[in-house]
């Protein structure tokens, strides 16, 4: 078993550009079999309404392991993943599964991520592509890599977590975590480097 790590290679307050920039990373090691993934926060009854019909292939889920059991009436149990259709219009009494987290998995590279980025607002989100393929470079000692090769875009946060707010959106490539001898470090700064780029703050790990 093995886990990923991600470095930062670009930050920025313009969404379009963060978007545009991500896009390049991705170029970089896409395959026919990539996939992209999406999730942002929803604090809000109000936003969970919007974000319900802005993206009606989506999925709202509530991660907070002291929400209740037993949902109140005509509310769907959000402990577990409930399509965007069954979200009532009148979400009175939901309050106790916020914040919710909503969500799209495994989609096509290029089917949803303009769209998740101009609806999201300025909620914590993340579009994380993944299955990609980094080549190998053997003139800088580095193997090709598969199974963790990914790119997240960060939008109004810095964390993966998806829990430190911020003013920009950030850019990350993930590589293959090692035993910290400064190959993760080399791998993600060549990564950078083919799209102009550098790594621009410490790792983050799953």
């Amino acid at each position: 078993m093995s886990n990923d790590v991600a470095y930062p290679v670009f930050r920025t307050p313009d969404r379009d550009l963060a978007l545009r920039t991500a896009r390049r990373m991705v170029a970089f090691g896409a395959q026919p079999y990539s996939q992209v993934s999406v999730e942002a926060e929803v604090p809000t009854l109000a936003e969970a309404r919007r974000l319900r019909d802005a993206l009606p292939e989506s999925w709202f889920t509530c991660w907070d392991v002291d929400a209740p059991s037993v949902p109140p009436p005509n509310i769907p149990d959000l402990t577990y993943s409930v399509p965007a259709g069954g979200l009532p219009d009148d979400l009175t009494g939901a309050e106790v599964y916020l914040p919710l987290s909503v969500s799209m998995l495994d989609q096509p590279l290029g089917s949803i991520e303009d769209h998740f980025a101009a609806v999201v607002g300025p909620h914590p989100a993340e579009v994380r592509w993944s299955s990609l393929a980094w080549p190998e470079a053997p003139e800088r000692d580095l193997y090709g890599e598969g199974k963790h090769a990914e790119v997240t875009l960060l939008l109004n946060c810095d964390s993966r977590e998806l829990d430190a707010r911020a003013d920009t959106h950030s850019v990350l490539v993930h590589v293959r975590r090692r035993n910290g001898d400064g190959y993760e470090d080399r791998f993600a700064e060549w990564l950078a480097e083919q799209i102009g780029q550098k790594v621009i703050g410490p790792p983050q790990h799953t």
